[in-house]
């Protein structure tokens, strides 16, 4: 919802009943610094961090943890790194019109941040065609902007798989001020093309929902299928606004392919295309990327259809990562009062998006002024990001290269059960 600004200001008191301050209109709230009843106000000034995340429509649920995510990262560090006073904002990318993400909300959240002077840093967007819409507003405002969640590849790299232009085309700054803590769809496709293998897969049908991501990833894993010997049935495109998917999957059907991999998001009526897939295709295995990785996804599909659901999402099971990412899913638990299997996948990585960012405007200090932060500050903590190297986190230890890109290389392949995602096992692939 466009109107749900969250303006955490000073140190942010966790005995709340595990809530953060936040307003429904557009006035902020501050807190007062802890054992006093004056505002907590910083030597360096205030600065602020916006997130731009789809909080309309099936998305929902899985943003809401992406959010909480980031404002427990902030929590931790009483809203401060630097000297200064960091200042968060959430931003609705989805409208109720569209059901989803919508391009002209997403170029309008962008603007918004780029004509406000005190913006340093923006967590956004969740989809990879919103971000295909923002990237060059915020660039041309030089301000770093890191995603939680984009895989598609040519966001920040060509290739097979990125569309003719890209990623060339949203940097007109001819700078790079766009970056991602999740691993690319070169590594989640040849993670598919493993996970199709280790099920017996021989012949799969591809299909993509026509979208930045959807496209890219369908491209990513055919050619990882074929190059693990797994023959491609057929290819195609669904249609998120059809009511039903019948026809689709009688042609499918038709194939005798022994599965499908559907790349699109939840929001593309994806729940409906498995449920007519599995009605066509009873014995076929039903492939999903982290775009159906979502629990709301897994509910809303019946037993038959989790049955024959294989998903892949960058992240493992809790017990699988370092210390830090076993105590991220602990606080947040306790925080948000959320079982561990009900948190979104993609909460960790909103976590580490603004960790990363907390560092750098931490490490970037000396450099920021407050009331300039064209001229100087925002390069500063954009040069911190490009730099990071061998960075210990709840993710595994990182590095992010010249494009903008995570060095992690595991995607988690889980299967649909109880209406819950279940994990199965970390597919290990080489980096891009």
């Amino acid at each position: 919802m466009r109107g749900r600004k969250l303006a955490l200001m000073g140190a942010v008191v966790v005995a709340l009943s595990g809530t953060v301050a936040a307003c429904g209109g557009d006035e902020e709230t501050t807190t007062p610094a802890p054992g006093t009843d004056e505002p907590a106000v910083s030597g360096g000034g205030t600065i602020k961090l916006y997130s731009s995340l789809p909080l309309t429509g099936a998305s929902r649920p899985q943003s809401e943890d992406v959010v909480n995510g980031i404002e427990l990262a902030l929590k931790q560090v009483d809203n401060m790194a630097g000297g200064f006073t960091i200042n968060y904002e959430s931003l609705d990318d989805a409208t109720a019109a569209a059901g989803q993400w919508d391009a002209a909300q997403t170029k309008a959240n962008a603007r918004e941040v780029a004509q406000d002077d005190a913006a340093i840093t923006y967590i956004g967007e969740f989809n990879s065609g919103a971000s295909a819409n923002s990237i060059p507003t915020l660039n041309e405002a030089n301000i770093l902007q890191v995603s939680p969640s984009n895989t598609a590849l040519g966001l920040t790299k060509a290739g097979d798989g990125a569309e003719p232009g890209e990623p060339d085309k949203y940097y007109p700054a001819g700078t790079r001020t766009y970056g991602r803590v999740v691993p690319i769809d070169t590594i989640q496709g040849a993670a598919q093309a493993q996970f199709m293998k280790d099920e017996g897969v021989t012949s799969v049908y591809i299909l993509d929902d026509n979208e930045v991501y959807g496209k890219g990833v369908a491209a990513n894993t055919a050619t990882a299928v074929e190059e693990a010997g797994i023959e491609i049935a057929g290819t195609d495109s669904w249609d998120g606004k059809a009511a039903n998917f019948r026809a689709l999957a009688d042609k499918v059907a038709a194939t005798d392919a022994d599965a499908v991999f559907t790349g699109g998001i939840i929001d593309n009526n994806a729940p409906q295309l498995y449920k007519d897939l599995n009605a066509a295709l009873p014995e076929a295995k039903l492939f999903g990327p982290d775009g159906v990785a979502t629990v709301d996804f897994t509910k809303e599909i019946p037993p038959e259809v989790q049955a024959q659901t294989y998903i892949t999402s960058p992240t493992v099971s809790p017990e699988e990562l370092p210390p830090d990412g076993q105590k991220f899913y602990e606080d947040f638990s306790k925080e948000y009062d959320q079982a561990t299997d009900e948190v979104d996948p993609y909460a960790i990585y909103g976590y580490e998006a603004a960790r990363v960012i907390i560092d750098c405007i931490e490490e970037s200090g000396d450099s920021i002024d407050a009331e300039d932060l064209a001229g100087g500050g925002r390069q500063a903590v954009i040069d911190c990001f490009f730099a990071t190297e061998n960075r210990d986190s709840p993710l595994g230890t990182y590095s992010i290269d010249d494009d903008g890109d995570t060095t992690l290389t595991t995607y988690g392949g889980y299967i649909a059960k109880g209406g819950k995602l279940v994990f199965q096992k970390a597919i290990e692939q080489e980096g891009a």
